[in-house]
């Protein structure tokens, strides 16, 4: 048993603070009095599998065998920004601690919270202090709160484009500098010495097979030479280090200006192992630091950063009150965003069980019926759809109208969804360059969980309000644009935040559903189209008549606006691109068709004009 730390009642809990080079957990009990400490390896949620993950998350239970079972679990871990990566260590970790709350963030959170242990400047006349977490270490990365609550976060972007000052950054830029210099000058310098001892490599031109497959950890660890050899007055050394502190002071006061005005107190807190380590270097950092802000208190973290991960987990082991699904589903939120955090209701509030959710009568035995009685019963149930999406006609005509009015205005269209319903509005935007000749940006597709959403299920994604936002606000969504939300049940989160943000910007929104409920509660919607599509067979699938159904609406959007806006002559494509045999012959035949030319003189035309079938039309007289 180790001996007591910070002194903070509640019940036995876990905190796991997981970082790029190591994980170290602590066991506490009630009293504050460490019961197990155990160290394992990297725990950066971006650079694991989920096999290597659960595998990491059992190997620590079973160091934990015997002990007291924890009334909550903090992970605080690298590389976790939003909610996938919250999602991951949620998914893997359930299945290691069941039934046990956790709470999941990042180790900036944890490092941050473990500087209140603290507790604030109580002194007479003292103002607590707003703080910036300048945190070196394998990577980097800034975190800041103010009094008010406020978070700031900087950097975080991970070391192939981001990480300045970190351990990476200044191990990679010495393996650039030093061969650099070799060239030039045919002087193997004394850094580049200690480089080849530390890789236990007898020549310089050794580092290029090396070079390619070398982990972040293993170039970050050559940071130690580089310290040594500006001890022993190395001048590439001593530049790198150079640019490491300017870079690190820079971002930090960066941080604390998206916090508080320059005038005001910061308490700038150092972690991490480089600044940890290397105390000469800290304070430089911190010189810099006051130069650029005069009223900043610099000093180390005096606590370790694991503790801030216990006093999470006891915040959430003393809502005994809430059930473990409650305190659990409130963790699954961090304090820190890339950007605002969107407001809690949705704007879409019915309490009602959607359809799509309720079990069909008629496919209570669909176990037991026979393949052919199920293709029946399957084709019956989609027969009803077309009906249902009719009684919708007149929303769908506005949107319509409103998708050509942008496309004429420069605008663009963009579907948002999860899921299936994700899934059906990437493939309908994929669809239209080909089919239209539009340029990619004027059909987009947004998908919670981002692009290995596609092709998998990226659990818990769609729960983020936040990220819906963020993907409006990083794909540059104007008010001359369309967003459109797709979501069965109606209520996705993801989904609302997205339409959230799109009418704060100004676009035109519609919400696709099939919960009826939502038809009169348009809040985030200038329309909602809701039809009436009913139970799925498969209670729940709504991959089968809503994403049937969504299909047809989607394609309507679509299809009609480029009509208005004279891609289409009669029923032909004039606009499709030719890009390969199939649709070249197809062009052929439109021009055929439209012009009543020879085959030759239609194919002459269209290599002629670039395979443009309306411009081919028009050479050969045909306008439309």
């Amino acid at each position: 048993m180790h001996n007591a730390s910070p002194q903070i009642p509640s019940p036995v809990v876990l905190g796991i603070e997981g970082g790029a080079t190591h994980t170290v957990c602590l066991l506490v009990d009630g009293a504050g009095v460490v019961l197990q400490r155990h160290e394992a390896g990297p725990a950066n949620i971006l650079l694991l599998s989920d096999a290597q993950f659960l595998k990491q998350l059992k190997a620590i239970k079973s160091a934990l065998a015997g002990q007291p079972i924890p009334r909550s679990i903090c992970l605080a871990l690298a590389g976790a920004h939003g909610g996938e990566e919250f999602a991951r260590i949620r998914s893997q970790a359930v299945k290691v601690w069941q039934g046990i709350p956790l709470h999941v963030t990042h180790d900036l959170e944890s490092a941050i919270t473990a500087d209140e242990i603290q507790g604030p400047d109580k002194r007479k006349g003292k103002a607590e202090k707003a703080k910036v977490l300048v945190l070196s270490g394998t990577g980097a990365c800034f975190l800041g709160k103010a009094p008010n609550g406020k978070w700031a976060r900087f950097g975080g972007w991970g070391h192939v484009i981001g990480d300045k000052g970190s351990g990476y950054e200044i191990g990679l830029r010495a393996l650039k500098a030093t061969t650099f210099y070799y060239d030039r000058d045919g002087t193997w310098t004394r850094l580049g010495q200690r480089i080849l001892r530390a890789l236990q490599m007898n020549d310089p031109r050794d580092l290029i097979p090396w070079s390619p497959h070398a982990s972040k950890n293993e170039i970050a660890v050559l940071a130690k030479e580089v310290f040594a050899a500006a001890k022993e007055r190395d001048g590439i050394a001593k530049d790198i280090l150079d640019g490491a502190v300017a870079s690190l002071a820079k971002d930090a006061v960066s941080c604390a200006r998206k916090l508080v005005g320059k005038g005001s107190p910061v308490k700038f807190i150092f972690a991490g192992s480089v600044v940890v380590r290397q105390p000469a270097f800290a304070r430089r950092i911190a010189k810099e630091i006051r130069a650029r802000w005069p009223n900043a208190e610099c000093g180390p973290l005096k606590t370790e950063s694991v503790w801030g991960a216990v006093v999470l987990a006891q915040r959430v082991a003393r809502k005994v009150g809430l059930s473990a699904a409650a305190v659990d589903s409130q963790a699954s939120a961090t304090l820190v965003s890339r950007a605002p955090e969107s407001p809690k209701r949705s704007g879409f509030q019915s309490r009602l069980l959607s359809p799509t959710e309720m079990r069909n009568p008629r496919s209570t035995k669909l176990d037991r019926l026979s393949v052919g009685a199920a293709v029946d019963l399957i084709l019956d149930e989609d027969a009803r759809i077309p009906a249902a999406i009719r009684k919708e006609k007149a929303a769908i005509e506005k949107v319509v109208w409103r998708i050509a009015v942008a496309f004429g205005n420069g605008g663009r269209l963009f579907y948002v969804g999860a899921g299936t319903s994700g899934r059906l509005g990437i493939l309908d935007a994929s669809e239209c360059p080909p089919t239209f000749r539009a340029d990619p940006e004027m059909v987009q597709g947004i998908i919670a969980g981002g692009e290995a959403a596609v092709f998998r299920s990226i659990e818990g994604a769609e729960d983020d309000p936040n990220a819906g936002a963020n993907a409006i606000r990083f794909r540059g969504v104007t008010k001359k644009d369309v967003v459109v939300g797709i979501a069965a049940s109606g209520r996705t989160p993801f989904v609302m935040g997205a339409l959230r943000q799109s009418r704060t910007i100004g676009a035109y929104t519609a919400l696709v559903c099939f919960n009826p409920a939502m038809k009169n509660e348009r809040g985030l919607a200038n329309v909602v189209i809701a039809p009436a599509t009913g139970p799925e067979l498969l209670t729940g699938s709504t991959r089968m008549k809503a994403g049937t159904a969504t299909k047809l609406i989607l394609n309507m959007f679509t299809t009609l606006a480029m009509v208005r806006i004279g891609k289409v002559m009669g029923n032909l494509m004039v606009d499709l691109k030719p890009s390969n045999t199939k649709l070249r012959d197809r062009a052929v035949r439109i021009v055929i068709e439209l012009t009543g030319v020879a085959e030759e003189i239609a194919k002459t035309a269209l290599e002629e004009t670039g395979w443009v079938v309306r411009k081919a039309c028009e050479r050969l007289g045909k306008s439309g």
